[in-house]
């Protein structure tokens, strides 16, 4: 049983999942494009310009950390569908196929945080967005743990992060009373 269903039409193609330079490649493409589609020179100002909980990292830190988590959650990808469509149980093997769908959806949420923060300035949309991202990757590593353990471990750091990022969003929101917009960009 899972709480996601698979959806062939909003997930991504079998190809993405059979290869792992693929699997690994394409979140790593996709992140590094929106990043730049936010324009990083005006986002490195905003984040440090806007007033910011405690523990935050400084903004160089961000491109390294989601390289490595989208590479690592591209292979977990890569390994949880290839062994759990092989399964020989075929419960195993349709919920590997919900796994896809999961996985895209958690990818969809991730690649939406940066423009609802950064480019529409809205910290309550990036909260609300990075909570159902953080609760759909537990989903994800919970469902791939019951075929293939190694795939759900290699989600804890991402999990660890975007607990992290939470707490960041958050403690924006809340130290700008929930409005970015207006915040002066530095030169």
């Amino acid at each position: 049983m899972s709480f996601f269903p698979y959806v062939p039409s909003i997930t991504l193609p079998s190809q993405v999942f059979s290869s792992p330079a693929v699997a690994i490649l394409l979140p790593i493409t996709l992140g590094s494009a929106v990043g730049y589609a936010t324009r990083p020179k005006a986002t490195k100002q905003v984040y440090a310009a806007i007033r910011q909980p405690p523990l935050r990292p400084p903004a160089w830190v961000f491109g390294p950390v989601w390289t490595v988590l989208y590479g690592t959650m591209g292979y977990a990808a890569y390994r949880a569908t290839t062994i759990g469509l092989a399964h020989p149980d075929p419960s195993i093997r349709s919920l590997a196929l919900v796994g896809t769908t999961a996985y895209t959806t958690q990818l969809g949420l991730n690649l939406v945080w940066m423009p609802l923060f950064f480019g529409l300035r809205k910290p309550a949309l990036a909260l609300a967005d990075i909570v159902a991202l953080t609760a759909n990757v537990g989903t994800l590593a919970a469902l791939w743990s019951q075929w293939d353990k190694t795939s759900a471990y290699l989600m804890v750091p991402y999990l660890a992060w975007l607990s992290f990022a939470t707490y960041i969003t958050a403690g924006v929101g809340v130290m700008n009373n929930w409005d970015i917009s207006r915040v002066e960009k530095q030169n």
